[in-house]
């Protein structure tokens, strides 16, 4: 809410984005609809954040004896989407418009490995199951990832995981770069061209310039966010709409052109 609210505060009907922020917690954000005449009451519980030591980069963490590592990104501005002359683009990848990511956080070094999905929801749903366990779990929903985390953040002290926005996963793939990929494409992903029709082990093709592997191709990828039109101003750590009927993936697969 803007400005900060304050006790007492008399807002006007309409739809908020509310923000509750600690010092040394994960803060929470969620669309609120208040209408005319109405008190609404917000229960909200911050989890701490495990600090990690200055400078460090990567952290390692194990569930159910499975380890999988976390890359900090930096905190920085970028253009999100494509300009309107970029071959191959699709019309939802604009308007351009510059996004303010204002804290580092973390994304995992990889996919999330079938070992990794086993370890902590006990099957694997993936087609290509006996690719093994270093290749990316498929065929789980938006809601099975949601699962996913729910129970790893009970097995993992101090992880606080969840996906990313959509803007913090264009951010994290373009890792400095403003083209259509964050390099060499055949390098770095696997998709139509180069998969041989299946999915690899994670981490074989070329990170890009900030650590990440498979950012392109290998399996599409969830993000927290709605999916909706994108803003044609400047927002910083966009979270996307309250709402709406699809959320949204990114990234290509082995099946398709990479993202």
């Amino acid at each position: 809410i803007s400005p900060r609210f304050s006790q007492g505060m008399e807002l006007e009907p309409g739809r908020y984005e509310v923000e509750v922020s600690a010092e040394r917690h994960e803060s929470w954000k969620e669309w609120v609809d208040l209408r005319a005449g109405e008190d609404k009451n917000l229960m909200v519980r911050l989890e701490p954040v495990s600090t990690p030591p200055p400078g460090e980069k990567v952290r390692t963490f194990t569930a159910n004896g499975v380890s999988f590592k976390m890359v900090r990104i930096p905190a920085g501005e970028f253009m999100m989407g494509s300009p309107s002359n970029e071959p191959d683009r699709n019309s939802d990848e604009g308007p351009q418009h510059r996004v303010r990511i204002s804290r580092d956080f973390w994304l995992g070094q990889t996919e999330v490995t079938q070992g990794l999905w086993k370890a902590v929801m006990g099957s694997n749903p993936s087609k290509f199951s006996n690719c093994g366990d270093n290749c990316p779990v498929e065929l789980v929903s938006w809601d099975d990832c949601q699962e996913f985390i729910r129970k790893l953040n009970g097995m993992v002290s101090g992880g606080n995981f969840r996906l990313p926005t959509e803007a913090e996963r264009e951010y994290a793939c373009r890792a400095g770069t403003s083209g259509p990929y964050a390099g060499d494409l055949d390098a770095m992903g696997w998709y139509d061209k180069n998969s041989g029709n299946k999915t690899h082990r994670v981490g074989e093709k070329n990170p890009n310039a900030w650590g990440l592997y498979d950012m392109h191709g290998n399996v599409w990828e969830w993000c927290q966010d709605w999916y909706e039109d994108y803003p044609s101003g400047s927002v910083t750590d966009p979270i996307g709409p309250s709402g709406g009927s699809y959320r949204v993936m990114r990234g290509g697969d082995w099946l398709h052109s990479a993202g």
